[in-house]
């Protein structure tokens, strides 16, 4: 079995991805460590500590799969009126609810719509062929209650439906873009491939485009939409730590004081995905009803 770096380092293109082209490669089988108690004697009555296991690139790229998988659903239902195919999704997937096709009036709209759509499946398959058999299929993913309990968190109201139009449709993909940006930020302190790391860097580049798109149209809405925008912003910055710049039309990137792009842990991503701004473990909820699949999937606090 192939290993990412051999994958990455064959350079396969998104069109490759986008056609259905290229064989399974993976990564080995994760192995973590495990616990072991000390035997307890008179001459050593205190147990042997287990062991921490080990975090490794083939979890890393797993929970990122995890939020492609959220992205791609949300970006292919909106376009297409439907979600990924069987084999994008894997074996044992998960259900998806909600989620249809928008009614798009500016075709220069639908057409971004429509190639961040085919970015986040290009993601998918990316990650899905280089993780292999140790790629995880796609969790349940809730594209109707989450972004209603979302609504009423940020103090939009008690629901907010996305896919009903081209303006609702912006709002919702700038809930999920900037977290993007700051969950692979995030992972560069957590790869310790430099391969990984430069494919990962691609994607973060991909998913800033993506994000500054966002928010430019939004700031061109205006209005009620760009407040509803940063009353999002403020609900992930409770849930996330921060990591977050209001929106205006002179203040369009999200970056820190030096202008680099914030970066977020795996648990303050899971706190913004699970929807739960309060402190404490958490394990599921909001657009992961049944939470991630792998070993990434718990809040730490």
């Amino acid at each position: 079995m192939k290993s990412v770096d051999d994958l990455l380092k064959r350079g396969v293109s998104r069109r490759r991805f986008l056609a259905g082209a290229g064989a399974g490669a993976g990564v080995a089988a994760l192995t973590l460590a495990s616990g072991c108690g000390g035997s307890s004697s008179s001459s050593n009555p205190t147990p042997t500590p287990t062991p921490t296991p080990t975090i490794t690139d083939t979890d890393i790229l797993n929970f990122a799969l995890n939020l492609e998988y959220l992205e791609a659903e949300f970006y292919l239902r909106a376009v297409t009126g439907a979600g990924l195919s069987s084999t994008d999704a894997g074996s044992g997937a998960g259900s998806v609810t909600g989620g249809s096709q928008v009614p798009f009036k500016t075709p220069a709209i639908q057409q971004y719509a429509q190639e961040i759509a085919n970015d986040e499946l290009a993601h998918v398959r990316f990650l899905r062929q280089a993780l292999g058999s140790s790629a995880v299929p796609r969790p349940a993913i809730d594209l109707m209650n989450s972004f209603n309990a979302a609504a009423q968190a940020a103090g939009i109201g008690s629901s907010f439906n996305p896919f009903a139009d081209e303006d609702s449709f912006i709002v919702g993909a700038f809930v999920f873009e900037d977290v993007g940006v700051t969950a692979y930020h995030g992972a560069a302190t957590l790869l310790s491939s430099s391969t990984n790391l430069a494919a990962a860097a691609g994607i973060l580049a991909t998913e800033a485009y993506h994000a500054g798109e966002i928010r430019t149209l939004i700031t061109q809405l205006g209005g009620a939409y760009l407040t509803y925008a940063n009353q999002i912003s403020a609900l992930r910055a409770k849930a996330g730590g921060g990591a977050e710049t209001t929106l205006s039309a002179s203040t369009i990137v999200n970056a820190d004081s030096n202008s680099i792009s914030y970066d977020r842990t795996t648990d303050q991503v899971l706190h913004i995905v699970y929807l739960a701004p309060s402190p404490g473990v958490v394990k599921s909820g909001g657009f992961f009803p049944n939470g991630l699949n792998g070993t990434i999937t718990a809040t730490a606090s």
